[in-house]
C-alpha cells in the first residue's frame, strides 16, 4: 500500500491555527520567516519596509516609548491616514502589551478629544495633515505626540525620561485594542478586542480565502476600521505578503494608475465603491452602445465575459479576491458581478466580532443577496424567530466576540449574555444550505399597521436601483413611510438658473420614484412621500448612512 503523504497546505494551516494566538507571535513569526521579503510600502515606492527593516523599526520605536514610561497596558492612539508607518506604530504598541486606540481620520475635533479622554491615551501618533484636529487641551494632557510620517517625537517632556517603561509578551486574552465606533446610532462605544479575538480573525480569513507571501494587497479602506485592519493590513502581514497604500484618497484618478502599477491580487471594499463603478460607468456604457445593448439582449453570456475581463484588467489584471463588506451589496450589481465572473466575495461582520461572522468563498457557488455561511469556528443562531418567515436576530458566539465595551458594563450586558452570545441587532433568515440573508437592522425595523415588520433597507434597495438615484433613506413620519432621496447631479441640478425648470424636474423625479417603488413593493411597504436631498448623506467609515441624523429631516428645501 502506498504511503499516505501529508498535505503541506494542511500542515501550514494547522501551524497557523495553533501557534499564532497573540499579535506578538504573529509579529515574531512573520518578521523572522519573511525577513528579506517586502512587507509594506506606498504605491510610489516610498516609506518602504522589508519584514527585517520593519522589525528593526518597531523595536526602536517601542524602546523609545519605554524610555518615556509608556508601559504594557498603557493606551496609545493613532490618528492617521493609511501608510506603512501606521503598521510600524501598530506593532510597536500591540506586540509589547500596550493597547492600541485607532481613530478614524475623518473624525471631528470633538470626537477625537472625547476618544483621547475616554480611553486615557498617553500617546498619539498623528499625521501632519491631521494634527490640527487634535485640540490644545488634548496635546497638553498627552505624554508623547509622535509624527507618524517620520516617527519623530514632536512633543516630549524631559521629566518623563526615566527609562522606566516596561513591556510584556501579551497573553491571548489580554486587551489589544479599543476601537471606537458610533455606527449609525451616534452613541460612541469603545469596543475592546483581545489578542485572541484578532488572531482568530486572521485564521478565519485564511480559512475563507487563503493568501500567501506572493500576494499583493492594495488597501483603500481606513486601517482604523476593524474590517481593513483584520482582513487586509494585518492579514497581509500574517501571511508574509506585501500591502500597498495610497498617498491620496482613493479617487478614480489616484486608484486607476495605482492598480495598474501594483497589479493587486487582493483588495477589500465596501459596496458603495463597486456599485458606483457598475451603475455610473458600466451600465450607462451598455445602454449608450447599440452593439452592447444588442449583445445584452441576444448574447448576454458573451457580453458578461467581455466586460468581466475588462473590469479585471482595469484592476490590474491579476485580481483573484475582491472582498465586499460593511453593508449589503445591491442585488442587481451583485448579479452582474456574478454573471461577469468577477472574483467578488461578500461577507458580514461587526467591530464587536473582530469582524468576521459570515463569509462566502470565491470558488463556491454564490447566492444573490446572501452574506454566506458561518465563518470558521463561529456559532450562529437566530433568536426570537418568526415562525411564518423564519426571520430572527443573528446571535453569535466564538473566539471572535469582543471582551466588552470599555468602561460601559451596562451597554455590554445589553448585547453580550452570560453564555458568551453576542446579539448583533441584525435580522436575517437562513436557507436550507446554511446561507444567511440580512433583512435589516432590528432598531431600524418599522412596525406596519397590521403588526408586520417593514424593513426600510429593502425599500431603499428598490429606490437605489432607479436610474438617476445615488442613495436613499426610508423612515416613518406621521404614520406613513417617507423616502429621502439623493438624486444624481446629472438629473437634478440644484444650481440651474431657471427656478421653474428646476421645480418641474424635481416634482417629476419625486413622482417617478413614488410610482415606481409602490409598484415594486408590497402593500404595507409603499411610501407616501418623497423628499429630495441636496447633499449626500453623512456616513460611517463603511459607508452606512448615519440614520440618527435624519429622524426629523424633511429633505433640503429648494432655492426660493
Amino acid at each position: 500500500m502506498a504511503k499516505k503523504i501529508k498535505s503541506p497546505y494542511k500542515q501550514k494551516l494547522k501551524f497557523r491555527e495553533t501557534n499564532n494566538t497573540t499579535l506578538r507571535r504573529v509579529y515574531d513569526f512573520s518578521t523572522a520567516k519573511y525577513r528579506n521579503r517586502k512587507a509594506t510600502e506606498f504605491v510610489d515606492g516610498t516609506q518602504a519596509y522589508t519584514y527585517g527593516s520593519f522589525h528593526d523599526a518597531v523595536e526602536r520605536l517601542s524602546q523609545r516609548m519605554s524610555r518615556y514610561g509608556i508601559s504594557a497596558g498603557d493606551k496609545v492612539a493613532i490618528l492617521s491616514q493609511n501608510m506603512p508607518n501606521y503598521l510600524v506604530a501598530f506593532f510597536s504598541v500591540t506586540a509589547f502589551g500596550r493597547v492600541l486606540v485607532p481613530i478614524l481620520p475623518d473624525s471631528s475635533e470633538n470626537e477625537i478629544t472625547n476618544i483621547l479622554t475616554h480611553s486615557e491615551a498617553k500617546v498619539v501618533f498623528v499625521s501632519k495633515r491631521l494634527l490640527p484636529k487634535v485640540s490644545q487641551e488634548s496635546l497638553a494632557r498627552l505624554t508623547l505626540v509622535v509624527d507618524i510620517d517620520t516617527l519623530e517625537f514632536i512633543k516630549k517632556n524631559k521629566d518623563d525620561f526615566q527609562c522606566n517603561g516596561w513591556v510584556k509578551d501579551p497573553a491571548p486574552d489580554d486587551l489589544a485594542t479599543i476601537i471606537y465606533t458610533s455606527g449609525t446610532t451616534g452613541k460612541a462605544k469603545g469596543v475592546m478586542l483581545s489578542h485572541r479575538n484578532i488572531c482568530h480573525n486572521l485564521v478565519a480569513s485564511f480559512k475563507a480565502q487563503p493568501c500567501f507571501k506572493t500576494d499583493r494587497f492594495l488597501s483603500i479602506l481606513p486601517i482604523a476600521h476593524t474590517y481593513e485592519m483584520g482582513v487586509s493590513s494585518i492579514y497581509s502581514f500574517y501571511v508574509g505578503a506585501c500591502v500597498y497604500y495610497l498617498q491620496k484618497p482613493a479617487a478614480p484618478a489616484v486608484l486607476l494608475p495605482a492598480m495598474k502599477k501594483v497589479r493587486p491580487t487582493i483588495m477589500l471594499s465596501v459596496p458603495l465603491v463597486i456599485e458606483k463603478v457598475i451603475k455610473n460607468s458600466v451600465f450607462p456604457t451598455i445602454r449608450a452602445s447599440r452593439v452592447l445593448s444588442w449583445m445584452n439582449r441576444r448574447m448576454p453570456h458573451l457580453l458578461h465575459r467581455i466586460i468581466g475581463s475588462r473590469i479585471i484588467k482595469t484592476f490590474g489584471g491579476k485580481l483573484r479576491f475582491f472582498g465586499i463588506g460593511g453593508a449589503t451589496l445591491d442585488p442587481v450589481v451583485e448579479q452582474f458581478l456574478k454573471d461577469c465572473h468577477f472574483p467578488y466575495s461578500p461577507g458580514y461582520g461587526l467591530t464587536e466580532t473582530s469582524p468576521l461572522v459570515c463569509n462566502v468563498l470565491v470558488n463556491r457557488r454564490k447566492r444573490i443577496g446572501s452574506i454566506g455561511v458561518a465563518t470558521w469556528k463561529v456559532d450562529i443562531r437566530l433568536d426570537n424567530m418568526d415562525p411564518s418567515t423564519g426571520e430572527g436576530e443573528i446571535v453569535c458566539r466564538g473566539d471572535n466576540v469582543m471582551l466588552g465595551y470599555y468602561k460601559d458594563p451596562e451597554r455590554t450586558m445589553q448585547v453580550l449574555d452570560d453564555d458568551g452570545w453576542f446579539h448583533t441587532n441584525d435580522i436575517a433568515f437562513m436557507d436550507s444550505d446554511g446561507y444567511y440573508y440580512i433583512k435589516g437592522r432590528l432598531n431600524n425595523t418599522i412596525l406596519g399597521p397590521s403588526g408586520e415588520n417593514i424593513y426600510p433597507e429593502e425599500i431603499e434597495q428598490v429606490i437605489n436601483d432607479i436610474e438617476g438615484v445615488d442613495e436613499s433613506l426610508v423612515m416613518e413620519r406621521d404614520g406613513h413611510l417617507v423616502a429621502l432621496v439623493k438624486f444624481n447631479d446629472n438629473v437634478l441640478d440644484w444650481n440651474q438658473a431657471s427656478e421653474d425648470k428646476f421645480f418641474e424636474t424635481l416634482e417629476a423625479r419625486k413622482k417617478a420614484v413614488l410610482e415606481w417603488v409602490n409598484k415594486k413593493v408590497g402593500k404595507n411597504s409603499r411610501i407616501g412621500e418623497v423628499d429630495a436631498m441636496k447633499e449626500p448623506f453623512e456616513k460611517t467609515a463603511t459607508q452606512k448612512i448615519r440614520r440618527f441624523l435624519y429622524k426629523t429631516s424633511h429633505g433640503d428645501e429648494p432655492k426660493k
